[in-house]
């Protein structure tokens, strides 16, 4: 499986911005797919994920309510919304995927997940 990410940019808080990831590979119905973030310093963050075969999510809860997680099929990519967005929000944004197993913690969990695209820098402005 491979993945690209684009989008992310400077926004000011309280604005809004869309990232997307080019999803390609076989049978990728058996996937999840999820975006994670770092900020300097920090350590990796779940953002939220979504099962390819059905669009299903799930979010962390520092986005949960702002950030929007789809999956385009016929386009092939994942999108994040993201809304309402707060100078904390700043990070790089790197989409993942995994053979989906479950919905346990580690469908949460960074390590898990084999397959990476390279991040995309978002920084939101107070």
């Amino acid at each position: 499986v491979q993945l690209q990410a684009s989008g992310g940019g400077l926004v000011q808080a309280g604005g809004s911005l869309r990232v997307s990831c080019v999803v390609s590979g076989p049978q990728l119905d058996s996937y999840i797919m999820a975006w994670f973030r770092q900020a300097p310093g920090q350590e990796r963050e779940f953002v939220g994920n979504i099962r390819w075969s059905d669009g299903a999510t799930d979010y962390s809860d520092s986005v949960e309510g702002r950030f929007t997680i789809s999956r385009d099929k016929a386009r092939s990519t994942i999108d994040l919304q993201m809304n309402g967005l707060k100078p904390e929000d700043t990070a790089v944004y790197s989409c993942a995927a995994r053979i989906f197993t479950n919905w346990s913690s580690m469908a949460k969990q960074s390590v898990y997940y084999a397959y990476w695209g390279r991040g995309t820098q978002v920084t939101v402005s107070s």
